[in-house]
């Protein structure tokens, strides 16, 4: 026999045991039920359509109904959570950036003066009243001795420079502050900022550092540092503790003070 007559017979061979080996591979994955035929996705013909269109929204599934989860009408009815869920699935990380991390309070206290012979005086105040759903917030307070030697009060107007619901936030402030003391009174404008960094959500523990300078470029010029630490023993009562420092060209005063907070 020729080599071309061998090589053509090889050839031969060799197709017949492919030709066999594809028959049965065919033959064993009819049998297996897992390889039947599927209905095609309904979404095929839409990504055929338009072949510009996005697949996630294509093949996106709807919002849940009632219906679908097969949920007891009184169930939806006690929950405005579950019926807001099923009308349409909220972006859960914007409302939180939204939703504040801390919370309006009224405080009450009782305040001591160590540069005034540790007098003792009280401390009475608001912080942080929300104007609407604006970054803004509202401040007053009042703070004073027993026995008459300082008294001081005023508001500011905070406006939170990131969403509110940051851990961490800064805020200018602008204001009106009074002092009277034994040596020294001053009145005017309050300008200044606060840094709040907030370990626990919604009151539930937070820091709060403020710097503001009383009636700033004039001889009666006062500095006022305040650094509060607050945290909640129930779900709208805190307990809170200031410490300040106040300083102008006639005198440095100082103040601790312990503060029961009320957050309505």
């Amino acid at each position: 026999m020729s080599l071309s007559a061998k090589i053509t017979d090889q050839i031969a061979k060799l197709s017949l045991a492919a030709a066999i080996s594809l028959a049965g591979i065919s033959a064993i994955s009819a049998l297996n039920p897992a390889n039947a035929a599927t209905p095609p996705d309904p979404a095929l013909p839409a990504l055929a359509a338009d072949p510009a269109a996005d697949p996630a929204e294509i093949l996106e599934p709807s919002s849940p109904r009632a219906a679908d989860l097969d949920l007891d009408p009184g169930l939806i009815e006690e929950s405005p959570v579950l019926e807001r869920w099923l009308e349409e699935i909220p972006n859960v990380l914007s409302e939180i950036r939204r939703d504040p991390s801390f919370r309006t309070r009224i405080r009450l206290g009782y305040s001591q003066f160590p540069a005034n012979e540790q007098a003792a005086g009280l401390n009475v105040g608001v912080e942080d009243v929300f104007l609407g759903r604006t970054r803004l917030t509202v401040s007053a307070d009042y703070q004073g001795t027993f026995n008459g030697e300082r008294e001081a009060y005023g508001g500011n107007l905070h406006y939170y420079i990131l969403p509110l619901g940051s851990s961490i936030n800064v805020a200018p402030l602008v204001g009106y502050r009074y002092i009277d003391t034994d040596r020294y009174t001053t009145d005017g404008v309050n300008l200044g900022v606060r840094l709040r960094v907030v370990p626990s959500r919604t009151g539930a523990a937070d820091i709060t550092l403020t710097q503001s300078w009383v009636a700033p470029g004039t001889r009666e010029e006062v500095g006022i540092s305040t650094l509060s630490f607050g945290y909640a023993v129930t779900p709208e009562v805190r307990i809170s503790t200031d410490l300040e420092k106040q300083n102008a060209a006639a005198r440095k005063d100082s103040r601790v003070a312990i503060v029961l907070e009320w957050m309505p």
